[in-house]
């Protein structure tokens, strides 16, 4: 033989393991293996010795060993060491020692190094045997395996057996053990995950924190019922309080979603069974025709105080129960519902507690007509139910005329309605005087004409050293609305709206129907804008509104006093704006020129020069706030900073935090301070929050989430994350 050749043989055979991947052996007929080595022995159709630099190929499959033997009628073995490594699409594996079958595709493999890439997520470690059961399929014996990067062993698990079945793209572990920083944090004598980051049934990892209740652990258990089906399992002990059993199944199909949530527990603390329902619905029966519920319910009003953290609690101390059906009839909708609530106040007034509606139906549309007019009807005919208060039927019609004009240099849109209201109210008797009985029918007709009108003005313009179109836009909106003697109104749903920048521009400073304000009155106000020519984005927004009014306003709810002044309203003042890419602006102010006063104002200053990096400082002041806790009333002024924040310590540490802070209370009602350890293979976050649950009354904890990449990851940290600090972003994403 030459010098410096290496011989080379050819066979053709039939064995074949992977056959989607792009071929090793190009340009040769599928199945043809190929073997070079520095010597060679034997014959390919029996049996072959390859010796020194061997390297063999085919198709898809190729292995590199110091010596290669090859048995044609012991189901093409193929024997090698003592080095090997067998390379194929999805799979990396050097070992001491190769024994493996071309025809059954099975072997196994000692003291092998491996590396699976074949279910969208990466499996890597070391096995002391490693056994190939197939296609796609492998029995790890003693190994350490982890998903992350190579030489990475910041976690791991150690385990008897690694069942790898990328078939089902399921990973089993029996007699595992869980390693973070080489030290053994959890064992667990089975558990199952999936090999593709994919959802499937097992044990999830725990959700661990610690607080004014002590230890709290919930072991959750994940059921993959169906593609379309799922339900989680989470049993959760709180060393103070005991066992609580909590479950939440979804379900999925085409004309169909929903979900249904429930905790229970045997509240030591209490010595009484406390739980929470919840359930959603909604189902599209026809093409125009769906219905659906929602709702709530717990076993008391304390429920969410004790057994939720402040950013998880329910916004508010009403908890809604309804069930609705809706019908589309193409220019407009049939809207049927039964609504009720809970109210979570000890003791609560009767003006606390929302009305039912059993039932309310509404019939709702608008079309456009030619020449730019259109038309629109609200109405609605509802039931009232209530526990203290007066009770009865409303019935409510309320069509609309409109026409617009719209031009490159502004619009105007004149409209006219008529407001119909009836009620039909049960037997009632006045509590200040029981000789006095309300009057059982009731209608009241209501005229309201609008104006709406506005132009727009642009130039060129610079701004911060960059091109930018500057827009002037004046907007004067008149509202005539006749007086109506409201006074003997029950107050099913009405309650004064904020004076905020879009109540400048509605026609009722109220909600609900209950309470339609007398109106003639004007109002001013002009915006101007700066927008990035070249990124299109709005750099700066200022508005400055006033109302003007020409009549007295005599309309009030019950307890509520008549509206001070007579001419003018407040001024109204909004500034915002992305400002760079980095910083936004947002602010409002609302300042009271009679009494030369700030009434309220707000402002706020969010700086995000990258994903991580976020920290945003709010202030906000209102001389006359009004808060409601636990069913009694304050006011007061309000000045509150809040101060927020997500930033990187070192290139893996990062620093959380957020704290609510009332300058006139002299003490801060929410903290939360921790960090978020991203060590690129997995993440920690620990959270401390200390926040106000009553009056003079506070809760604290400390959370804890640990995520393994590609694996699993434990506690919802990230979510409240999100919640509390704007502009939060998860490092590991």
């Amino acid at each position: 033989m030459p010098a410096n050749f290496r011989p080379t043989v050819i066979a053709a055979t039939v064995a074949l393991l992977f056959p989607a991947a792009p071929l090793f052996a190009e340009g040769l007929p599928p199945g043809t293996l190929t073997v070079t080595a520095d010597a060679m022995d034997g014959q390919m159709d029996k049996e072959l010795k390859a010796r020194g630099n061997v390297v063999a190929v085919r198709d898809q499959q190729k292995v590199t060993s110091d010596w290669l033997d090859y048995y044609v009628d012991k189901g093409e073995l193929v024997q090698a060491g003592d080095r090997v490594q067998m390379t194929q699409p999805g799979s990396d594996i050097v070992s001491r020692r190769l024994d493996y079958s071309m025809q059954s595709r099975q072997g196994e493999a000692d003291e092998a190094t491996f590396a699976f890439n074949q279910g969208g997520g990466v499996l890597r470690g070391k096995s002391e045997k490693l056994r190939i059961l197939g296609d796609k399929h492998y029995e790890l014996k003693r190994t350490t395996a982890n998903t992350c990067d190579p030489g990475d062993e910041s976690w791991y698990l150690k385990a008897t057996t690694i069942d790898a079945d990328y078939r089902s793209n399921i990973g089993v572990a029996r007699n595992a053990r869980l390693y973070l920083g080489g030290v053994p944090v959890l064992y667990t004598p089975w558990i199952d995950f999936p090999l593709d980051g994919a959802r499937k049934s097992g044990l999830l990892f725990p959700t661990v924190s610690t607080g004014s209740d002590g230890l709290d652990l919930t072991l959750p258990y994940y059921w993959n019922i169906a593609p379309n089906y799922d339900a989680t399992l989470f049993p959760r002990y709180i060393a103070k309080r005991g066992l609580m059993l909590g479950g939440e199944f979804r379900y999925l199909q085409p004309g169909y979603t929903g979900t249904l949530y429930t905790e229970q527990i045997s509240d030591r603390e209490t010595d009484t069974h406390r739980y929470l329902w919840k359930g959603q619905h909604q189902q599209q029966l026809e093409s125009n025709w769906s219905w659906g519920y929602n709702g709530s319910y717990v076993s008391d009003n304390d429920y969410f105080d004790d057994f939720s953290d402040r950013l998880a609690q329910v916004s508010s101390d009403n908890l809604e129960r309804q069930a609705w059906t809706s019908y589309n009839l193409g220019w407009g909708s049939v809207f049927l519902r039964a609504q009720r609530y809970q109210t979570l106040i000890d003791n609560a007034r009767g003006d606390l507690i929302p009305y039912a509606r059993l039932p309310q139906l509404q019939l709702n549309g608008g079309q456009a007509l030619p020449a730019g007019f259109s038309w629109q009807l609200l109405s609605e005919a509802t039931r009232f139910s209530h526990p203290d208060l007066q009770e009865g039927n409303r019935l409510m019609v309320y069509p609309q005329v409109k026409w617009r004009a719209d031009a490159s240099w502004g619009f105007v849109e004149p409209k006219v309605g008529v407001n119909y209201r009836r009620y039909d109210l049960d037997a009632w008797r006045y509590a200040s005087d029981p000789t006095r009985q309300v009057e059982r029918s009731k209608t009241v007709t209501t005229p309201t004409f609008s104006v709406d009108s506005g132009l727009y003005f642009e130039r060129d313009s610079e701004f911060a050293g960059h091109a930018h179109t500057q827009t002037l836009e004046p907007r004067l909106y008149y509202v005539n609305i006749p007086y109506r003697d409201q006074s003997a109104l029950p107050n099913f749903d009405s309650a004064t709206t904020d004076f905020d920048w879009t109540q400048l521009f509605t026609e009722n400073r109220y909600s609900g129907w209950d309470r339609i304000n007398e109106a003639n009155q004007l109002t001013a106000a002009v915006t101007s804008r700066y927008i990035d020519n070249e990124s299109g984005l709005e750099r700066l927004r200022v508005g400055v509104g006033q109302r003007f009014y020409f009549e007295k306003d005599r309309v009030t709810l019950p307890g509520e006093a008549e509206r001070s002044r007579d001419n003018v309203s407040d001024i109204l003042a909004t500034v915002g704006g992305d400002l760079t890419r980095d910083w936004r602006l947002d602010g409002a102010i609302q300042y009271n020129p009679e009494d030369s006063r700030t009434e309220k104002y707000h402002v706020g200053v969010y700086y995000k020069p990258a994903a991580g990096k976020t920290v945003s400082v709010r202030y906000r002041y209102d001389r006359d706030e009004q808060v409601t806790i636990n069913g009694q009333t304050f006011e007061y002024p309000t000045r509150q900073v809040e101060l927020a924040a997500q930033w990187p310590i070192t290139r893996q540490l990062y620093g959380v935090g957020r704290v609510e802070y009332s300058l006139a209370a002299k003490q801060a009602f929410d903290t939360l301070a921790g960090f978020e350890y991203n060590a690129g293979c997995w993440t920690f976050r620990m959270v401390g929050q200390r926040y106000l649950t009553d009056i003079d009354k506070f809760k604290t904890g400390v959370m804890f989430q640990l995520e393994l990449k590609d694996l699993s990851s434990t506690g919802s940290v990230a979510d409240k994350l999100r919640l509390a600090i704007p502009g939060y972003s998860k490092t590991n994403e």
